[in-house]
């Protein structure tokens, strides 16, 4: 089973448009530790990737960032079955400042798009209490709002600023609810099977409950369960699913990979510690005298096992890296030479001309 989880999502590099579609979403995350999530998980997948090719290329790509389960990039004719989006629930914005969202889209319709500095200068710098505690500007908050809702959509970054711009309407016919219930159950489980139906139970109640109504999202997971076009097999009492048309698992090579901890094959916490036999956390909201694995653990995959985790920080062109391992180091050639690799794509990928590792006592 960690054979087939490999296999299916560490595929063939190839071109950064291809193997956003290869997987059909990559998860966002602002923390650079040494680099983005999105540009971790990439690079594993993209021939020659560099920290910010996904910003650069974005504009050009047939790409569009939006909500799935959580929030990140997906191909752009994928947005046809997150939209339109039937939960009810509203945003606090959209609550205290009713006539704001009309205001902002008349703005980005006269102007194209917008950055969210650019906003405040025009509508004002109103703040208001945000999701993460803090606050922010009520016109950055509405944007988000909207662009959730599907009324605009991201034209590009500028540092990694959202810069927005009037969502076209998604391609083609409107599709039946259930058809969109079932294409999104259905990439979920092509980004991370094999995954336990409990897994697959909450990844589609975390995306359909906004984007689909839960009857069509039940009737949809019972006849994806129900068919034959998933494979499955127990494991400890486990009941693992995949694609019946997968291909067979690859024979494993002798490489190491440091994951992001959005990874696909790191994402789902109960699969990771049930295949690898470990609980892996991210500990970058966890106060410091309290972590375990450090601030951004990358995930450390050699060959097929998940044997420890390294912590590393780029400043003035120097990529440290702090190793730790789970039981002990490999002490085979085989391994140096594959670690040594692995640092060495790493550093090129963030911009380091040097490294420097060391192990965790």
């Amino acid at each position: 089973m960690r054979r087939r989880a490999i296999a299916r999502t560490l595929f063939a590099p190839r071109s950064l448009e291809d193997a956003v579609r290869a997987l059909g979403f990559v998860q966002m995350d602002p923390i650079r530790a040494p680099a983005r999530a999105q540009d971790l998980i990439l690079r594993h997948r993209v021939a020659g990737y560099r920290a910010g090719d996904l910003d650069r290329a974005y504009p050009r790509l047939p790409l569009a960032e939006d909500h799935l389960h959580v929030y990140g990039v997906i191909p752009i004719d994928s947005r046809r079955f997150l939209h339109p989006r039937v939960r009810a629930y509203r945003w606090r914005v959209e609550e205290e400042h009713p006539r704001l969202a009309a205001k902002i889209r008349a703005h980005i319709e006269r102007n194209g798009a917008t950055h969210p500095r650019d906003l405040q200068r025009a509508l004002g710098k109103t703040r208001i209490a945000n999701g993460w505690g803090g606050h922010s500007a009520a016109t950055t908050r509405m944007l988000e709002a909207l662009h959730y809702r599907g009324v605009l959509r991201v034209a590009h970054r500028v540092g990694g600023i959202r810069v927005y711009e009037i969502a076209p309407p998604p391609s083609g016919r409107p599709l039946a609810p259930a058809t969109r219930a079932r294409a999104i159950i259905e990439l979920l489980v092509d980004l991370y099977a094999p995954l336990s139906a409990g897994s697959l139970r909450q990844l589609a109640r975390m995306v359909t409950e906004s984007s689909i109504a839960a009857p069509e999202r039940e009737r949809a997971l019972a006849r994806l369960l129900a068919g034959r076009t998933l494979a499955r097999e127990k494991v400890d009492g486990v009941e693992y699913v995949w694609p019946a048309s997968a291909r067979a698992e690859d024979a494993v090579d002798d490489v190491v990979r440091l994951l992001a901890p959005f990874d696909p094959l790191v994402w789902d916490r109960r699969r990771f510690e049930h295949l690898w036999g470990w609980a892996y956390r991210l500990e970058a909201y966890t106060p410091p005298a309290k972590r375990v694995f450090g601030y951004y653990a990358l995930p450390m995959l050699w060959r097929d096992d998940v044997i420890g985790w390294a912590n590393a920080n780029l400043a003035a062109g120097r990529l440290d890296v702090e190793l730790a391992f789970v039981r002990s180091r490999p002490r085979s050639a085989a391994f140096r030479r594959a670690l040594d690799g692995e640092l060495a794509r790493l550093a090129a990928a963030v911009g380091a001309s040097t490294v420097r590792s060391v192990e965790r006592p």
